[in-house]
């Protein structure tokens, strides 16, 4: 079973290249962004409480968000090939939490894969994304400023706790998406 982070700052490209992957590996998705809408449209409590935090760039808490993938895991892991997490975890404890998870179940994490994105084009990708995308956090440069900090001072560590599990491997964000895509399945095919 083929159990893949796809780990990258905002607008690295993690929403595009996931969808790539998971046409060609067979995965299941798993992003959190989508569970938060998903709560959102359908104006549960978790959703009202998750956008709360989404619209000031803050994290959602760790408890909110474990209870969301382990219920999106139960539902749908008959026969699974895989899943690819898109933007989680976002913590050391949710990464943690996700090891305990999996690991209960024997699918472990099989590799962390960063994009990396130099930060000014960060910047350009999310408020070019911003003019189509409807959302505030992508529009406005002090909440862009705020997920790009958040992302360096509550996610970024989580690269290190796979990296010291040798789980970690790096793909350079910038170029063509299908320039991308190719680099990160040459490391996914080593795995």
């Amino acid at each position: 079973m083929l159990n893949l982070i796809l780990f990258g700052p905002p607008g690295a490209g993690k929403g595009t290249q996931s969808e790539k992957l998971i046409a060609k590996y067979g995965l299941l998705h798993i992003s959190t962004g989508d569970l938060f809408r998903k709560h959102l449209g359908e104006g549960t409590e978790l959703g009202l409480l998750a956008r709360k935090y989404m619209d000031e760039g803050k994290l959602v808490p760790d408890e909110v968000v474990i209870g969301m993938v382990k219920d999106k895991i139960e539902g749908e892991d008959a026969g699974l090939k895989g899943i690819i997490f898109d933007g989680f975890p976002r913590t050391v404890a949710q990464a943690q939490a996700l090891d305990v998870l999996l690991n209960d179940r024997g699918m472990p994490v099989s590799a962390m894969v960063a994009l990396e994105v130099p930060e000014d084009e960060l910047r350009a990708r999310i408020k070019e994304r911003g003019k189509t995308s409807g959302r505030t956090d992508d529009q406005d440069d002090a909440k862009i400023t705020t997920r790009i900090q958040v992302y360096r001072d509550e996610t970024l560590p989580v690269a290190n706790y796979y990296e010291a599990q040798g789980k970690f491997h790096a793909v350079n964000g910038v170029g063509t998406i299908e320039g991308i895509f190719t680099s990160l399945c040459e490391v996914i095919d080593t795995i």
